[in-house]
C-alpha cells in the first residue's frame, strides 16, 4: 500500500527536510486531500503538536472526517487519541509516548489494532519529541516488545527524510525480520523502484517530498496500489 502524507504546520500543508528545515509548501489541506483521494489510507501529521508548538486540531478533524487517515502528531495520552478516534481518525500514530506507560494506556483507550507506533531513526538511534531527542536504543531492539500495544509500525529512517537521496532498504529487511506486525517505511524514498523493493518485503510505503515535488507520479502510484 502506498500511503501519501499530508504533514501540517501553522495551518498549511508543508514538507520539511529531517523534520526541521522547511522545504516547501502544499496546496490548501482539502485541495491535497482530493489529490490524494485514489489513495486508500492518508497519513496525517499534526507538527505543532508533535514538538509542543500549539496545533492544527480544526484541519486534522476535517480531514480525518472526510477520507480513512491515520493521525499523528503529539499523541501522548489516552485522552488525546481517544479524541482523534473520536473525530474520525482510523488509527492513531504514537511516537514519544511508546517509549512511557502512556502506550499502554493508549492501546487500552481506542484498542491495539487502532494504534501505529511510530520508529524513527537518525544515526542508528530512536528520535523522539519531534525529532529533537535521541535515546540510547534502536528500532531492532524495541520493536518486539512494543508489538502487544500496536496493530503495526511507521518506521522513519529520518536520516533521508526529505533529502530524495534514496532510503536504506537493508534498515527495513532487518525490521521486517524482526517482527510480523505491518510495517510502514518513510523517509527518503523517492524512486517506484524502491517501492517496488518494498512491497517484496511486505512493508507499505508513506511518501510526502517525492509526490510534492512531482519526482513520483500520482497516477503510477495510484496503479501500484
Amino acid at each position: 500500500m502506498i500511503i501519501p502524507c499530508i504533514d501540517l504546520m501553522d495551518g498549511k500543508v508543508v514538507q520539511l527536510v529531517q523534520g526541521r528545515e522547511k522545504a516547501l509548501e502544499g496546496e490548501a489541506p482539502l485541495t491535497m486531500l482530493s489529490r490524494f483521494a485514489k489513495f486508500p489510507e492518508i497519513q496525517v501529521i499534526d507538527l505543532n503538536a508533535a514538538v509542543g508548538d500549539g496545533g492544527n486540531s480544526q484541519i486534522v478533524h476535517m480531514l480525518a472526517a472526510r477520507a480513512r487517515c491515520r493521525v499523528g502528531g503529539g499523541v501522548r495520552t489516552a485522552e488525546r487519541a481517544l479524541g482523534l478516534v473520536e473525530q474520525g481518525a482510523h488509527r492513531v500514530i504514537v511516537g514519544t509516548a511508546a517509549f512511557t506507560p502512556a502506550l499502554a494506556e493508549i492501546a487500552a483507550a481506542v484498542g491495539a489494532e487502532r494504534v501505529i507506533v511510530a520508529l524513527d531513526s537518525k544515526d542508528g538511534k530512536i528520535v523522539v519529541k519531534g525529532w529533537r531527542q535521541a535515546t540510547d536504543f534502536t528500532a531492532e531492539q524495541v520493536i518486539g516488545r512494543l508489538e502487544r500495544h500496536c496493530g503495526g509500525f511507521l518506521c522513519t529512517y529520518v536520516d533521508k527524510e526529505g533529502m530524495m537521496q534514496g532510503t536504506d532498504l537493508d534498515w527495513f529487511r532487518r525490521l521486517r525480520a524482526a517482527t510480523r506486525h505491518e510495517l510502514t517505511a518513510a523517509g527518503g524514498i523517492s524512486t517506484l523502484e524502491e517501492i517496488r523493493e518494498l512491497h517484496a518485503m511486505g512493508v507499505h510505503a508513506a511518501l510526502g517530498m517525492a509526490i510534492y515535488t512531482g519526482r513520483l507520479d500520482l497516477a503510477q502510484l495510484a496503479a501500484l496500489g
